[in-house]
């Protein structure tokens, strides 16, 4: 069972999968269990994890790096619907419904994804309640994500893409020197996750820039007062 790829350590990497939130106050023996054949593998940024269609023969848990859920519209144009990181996991309904998956799966960045077979996934799912409740609060706090953007879709820019910032804190955002720290992804990716045009990102993220309610550098963006972030939208 040795998945090492790039030299990284197997048995950190299944660390890192018990850590996931999914695993969090269930017993140490289920755990063990369900990750008792972790495959690791370091993935290039740009790279598919996922197609749509594909049969769902594994879970997936994002140990470092970040990936975004991709679909098109009737129109054929790409649709970004979700940004995920470290500690969150994918691919988790094919093998719960057993029909293929409906989405794509794209690493953004250099990423390190760790997977467990889809059956111990399932029959961690049928003998533990409370990894059903795990998974229910994740489904659960997803949607009222995709909910609460789709309620601002009528809304201003500003406010769209603040959202989207707010989004992104809210499951991924960490304590850093200048506040509240995400990743600094590329304008076309908030784009897509906004609907709007990637010239209105860019002047929207430069005027929130220009107040201090964000910072940039290369790879991250802080944000200093989550609170005056979140009063642009009141």
């Amino acid at each position: 069972m040795d998945a090492r790829y790039g030299h990284r350590d197997l048995q950190a990497d299944i660390q890192l999968v018990r850590e996931a939130p999914l695993f969090q106050g269930l017993p140490t023996e289920a755990v063990a269990s369900a990750t008792g054949q972790v495959v690791s593998r370091s993935h290039p940024a740009n790279q598919v994890i996922l197609l749509e269609n594909d049969w769902g023969s594994s879970v997936y848990f994002i140990l470092d790096g970040w990936v975004k859920i991709r679909t098109y519209n009737l129109d054929g144009k790409e649709v970004t619907l979700n940004i995920l990181g470290r500690g969150e996991l994918f691919g988790e309904m094919a093998p719960l419904d057993e029909v293929p998956r409906s989405t794509d799966v794209i690493t953004l960045v250099p990423t390190v994804i760790g997977s467990i077979p889809a059956s111990d996934f399932v029959n961690l799912l049928q003998t533990q309640p409370l990894a059903g409740i795990r998974l229910s609060q994740l489904m659960a706090r997803r949607l009222r994500q995709v909910n609460r953007r789709l309620r601002l879709r009528e809304s201003d820019s500003t406010a769209r893409v603040t959202d989207i910032l707010l989004f992104l804190a809210d499951g991924q955002g960490k304590p850093g020197a200048t506040g509240l720290e995400i990743p600094n992804l590329p304008h076309r990716e908030l784009s897509s996750l906004s609907g709007l045009a990637r010239e209105t990102v860019t002047r929207v993220l430069n005027k929130l820039e220009k107040k201090g309610l964000i910072v940039r550098d290369r790879d991250l963006l802080s944000i200093p007062d989550i609170n005056a972030l979140e009063r642009l939208l009141v």
